[in-house]
């Protein structure tokens, strides 16, 4: 009792910072709940004995039978994409999504040609949200400034904002300061804010007030990720308040999230790397033991996610997530920080009844580095007709392993590389600073170095299996 009163003393003063930076009652109580269990020292961690693997996943290749949702059912689903990354990690200074994929259209302008097609297609008004941050909102509508005609440029029509949470002063357990920059006070709290940012903007209720039922999210850098009517209709008639997508893992997936069968009350949950003790790592990165990968595509019914909202005292019980940083992340001797976060993929194991559907890999095509971004930028990936990105056919759902060495972590470094072929190639590591020529054809793996300071051409040709130093 009085270790509870000691720590809702200490929360009072980052409630008070939140109240006045005009945060909402809901993601308080969230922030609150994860503040407690990081006092009372709770590790969030999922040992292995506590879980099994998730096995008869059903696969949207065994649910295809030729069905798909209807203009009725599709006038009642929103697309809601998570756009509040920076992409900070690889030199940008704007939204990721406004990075250029394929003959100067960026992931935006192809997220919008997806949601035209979608209403083409169905007769419907298929809705686009965005879940923009503070950091994201400006530019990303004054992108959207070009759409006015297909209603996707006003911010009360398009724009969910993502909440921001105080950093904790690892040392004190109190609100950081830092008068310095006083922006870097604060963090992101997760994709899982997705849940509190529903609820205190209004849009929960807004949407299931305009008939709408069903919510399709994904991130917006996987433009893989299209709503599918047939994976609606599937949900739709499930009556399931929750279904995740999922993949089979392959190698470079084995620090990504996992599914798992929770041993206690037989409830999918998913299990990400900074919750797995150490001591397990092994058996999380063993793909074959645990062989579904969340995509972070879900689906959810807006009304089931409201009454679990309110059955769980309105806000929903998302494992912890800690991360240890430095308050400025570019000074490493500034004070250390705990940021707070949640997934919210995460939501999967409070529902009752949530499922998850394995999905080709062709609907999951992420870009999280520049190794992505060049081979998303490759043949080894086509852009659809109606804005999706996803694998070449050829290439059976396996991407192609890229590593780029140090010169190319910014997006700039990319633009002096050049493009070759990558459709038949399995992996590709460059190390040093190379140029391709127009023509270069790459095959099975590959490497190339160069260990001059100088810039080496590889010339036009095709290379297949073969290790070159320039």
């Amino acid at each position: 009792m009085k270790e509870s009163i000691l720590i809702m003393e200490k929360f009072a003063a980052f409630e008070n910072k939140m109240v006045a930076a005009g945060m909402g009652t809901a993601v308080i109580r969230s922030f609150q709940r994860n503040y407690e269990s990081l006092v009372r020292n709770e590790s969030g961690l999922i040992p292995e004995e506590t879980i099994v693997p998730a096995e008869g996943i059903a696969s949207l290749q065994e649910i295809s039978n030729g069905s798909s949702a209807d203009a009725e059912l599709m006038s009642q689903v929103v697309v809601i994409k998570l756009n509040g990354g920076l992409g900070t990690g690889m030199g940008l200074q704007g939204p990721k999504s406004l990075l250029p994929v394929r003959d100067s259209l960026n992931f935006l302008d192809l997220m919008v040609r997806q949601i035209q097609d979608l209403r083409k297609s169905s007769g419907a008004a298929v809705r686009l949200l965005l879940m923009n941050s503070f950091s994201t909102s400006k530019e990303t509508l004054a992108h959207l400034s070009a759409y006015r005609e297909e209603g996707l440029a006003e911010a009360s029509e398009v724009e969910l904002m993502q909440n921001q949470i105080p950093k904790i002063d690892a040392a004190s357990m109190e609100p950081i300061q830092w008068p310095a920059d006083p922006e870097l006070e604060w963090c992101p709290p997760g994709h899982g804010d997705l849940y509190p940012a529903l609820v205190g903007s209004g849009w929960l209720d807004r949407l299931l007030a305009e008939g709408v039922k069903y919510a399709f999210v994904s991130n917006s850098d996987n433009l893989g990720a299209i709503l599918d009517p047939g994976i609606l209709k599937f949900f739709a008639d499930s009556g399931a308040p929750f279904l995740m997508e999922v993949t089979r893992r392959t190698g470079a997936d084995r620090k990504g999230g996992h599914l798992a069968v929770r041993r206690d009350d037989g409830h999918l949950l998913l299990r990400e790397v900074a919750q797995c003790p150490d001591a397990d790592l092994e058996a999380f990165q063993d793909i074959d033991r645990h062989r579904y990968f969340n995509t972070n595509s879900l689906w959810m019914r807006l009304d089931l996610l409201k009454k679990q909202l309110e059955e769980d005292g309105g806000t929903l019980p998302l494992p912890m997530i800690r991360n240890t940083k430095t308050v400025d992340p570019r000074d490493k001797n500034s004070p250390k920080v705990v940021q707070l976060e949640t997934a919210m993929g995460a939501a999967i194991e409070c529902f009752q009844g949530a499922q998850a559907i394995e999905v080709p890999r062709s609907r999951f095509a992420p870009v999280k580095t520049t190794s992505d971004l060049f081979a998303l930028r490759s043949d080894a990936y086509e852009v659809l007709a109606h804005g999706q990105v996803r694998l070449a056919t050829s290439r059976q759902g396996i991407p192609p392993v890229i590593t780029l060495s140090e010169e190319y972590k910014l997006v700039d470094g990319l633009a002096s590389l050049g493009m070759p072929s990558l459709i038949n190639c399995r992996s590709l590591t460059i190390q040093g600073l190379v140029h391709f020529e127009p023509g270069v054809v790459l095959c099975g793996d590959m490497r190339i170095e160069n260990p001059s300071s100088t810039q080496k051409t590889v010339q036009a040709g095709i290379y297949e299996n073969q290790s070159i130093s320039l």
